[in-house]
């Protein structure tokens, strides 16, 4: 097995500008690199093999958590460690990032690249999903935004064109939320992830493991907001997912916890308290 990647040219850029035409220039041959902690393995591995690396972690501005108008704008560069750190300020993505790997992946790791990155097993998605996240995102056609609903696509897939890069995401402050997640160990990818937020006085549920995309369960979610029992909304929320059977569990498993892990999500839901 190969576990060294194929040669590429590396270039350390110090504006947005600088990466974005280094994009262009490479016209689809480069990949942006930050923590490495996803695109790393695929590069040993070879299953990507670009011409380019562009390095963004020396863009100043990127790496900063600033609270807005009832949102929080997590830069792109923001480690896991530092979601981690900044309880206050956003307790549900505190609480994820508990999740995220072990202590190196989140001292590395940043929200940019798992958002980027679309694994339909990771913990931040979920939470931007759930949250209906606003993605800001340059390109060679300038500054535009994207709906997490929208931006993912498939399995490590995105709207995110080839030339374009992720500068921060908006996560709206939920005022309830409640996360609950299986894995065999801890900081194992999710089997099963469930979210759950109330924001502005909606109610979303978002599911993470279970297919391609982090799912939204629409009769579930609105059960939950008509005030429907927690069994009902478990039930329809189990009723909603296709999963598939593979190594890690049954399809059959994975439909039965998904209702059990929407229950405790909905059970251990907490009013935020931002301080």
């Amino acid at each position: 097995m190969i576990v060294k990647p194929a040669p590429f040219e590396y270039l350390r850029p110090s504006t947005i500008t600088e990466t974005v035409s280094a994009l262009v220039e490479a016209d689809g041959d480069a990949k942006i690199i930050a923590g490495g902690q996803s695109l790393m393995p695929v590069l040993a591995l070879r299953m990507a093999r670009p011409g380019l690396l562009v390095d963004v972690n020396h863009i100043p501005g990127l790496s900063t958590i600033t609270p807005l108008d009832g949102v929080v704008r997590v830069g792109a560069l923001v480690r896991h460690a530092k979601l981690l750190e900044q309880g206050d300020r956003h307790p549900l993505l505190a609480e994820a990032a508990r999740w995220i790997g072990h202590t190196a992946i989140r001292s590395r790791g940043t929200t940019g690249g798992s958002i980027a990155h679309a694994d339909p097993a990771a913990e931040l998605p979920v939470v931007a999903t759930a949250l209906e996240a606003t993605i800001h995102i340059v390109g060679s056609q300038g500054k535009r935004t994207a709906y997490a609903s929208e931006f993912f696509t498939g399995a490590l897939e995105t709207t995110l064109a080839v030339d374009e890069m992720i500068t921060a995401i908006d996560m709206p402050q939920p005022d309830q939320w409640g996360f609950a997640e299986l894995s065999r160990r801890h900081g194992d990818f999710g089997l099963v992830t469930v979210v759950v937020t109330e924001v502005s006085g909606c109610w979303r549920l978002a599911i993470g493991g279970i297919g391609s995309v982090p799912m939204r369960p629409t009769h579930a979610e609105e059960l939950l907001n008509a005030g429907a029992p927690l069994s009902d909304v478990a039930a329809a929320a189990a009723a909603a997912v296709e999963p598939s059977s593979d190594i890690h569990a049954s399809a059959e498993y994975r439909r039965a916890m998904t209702a059990e892990f929407t229950r405790r999500a909905l059970s251990q839901c907490k009013r935020n308290q931002v301080a």
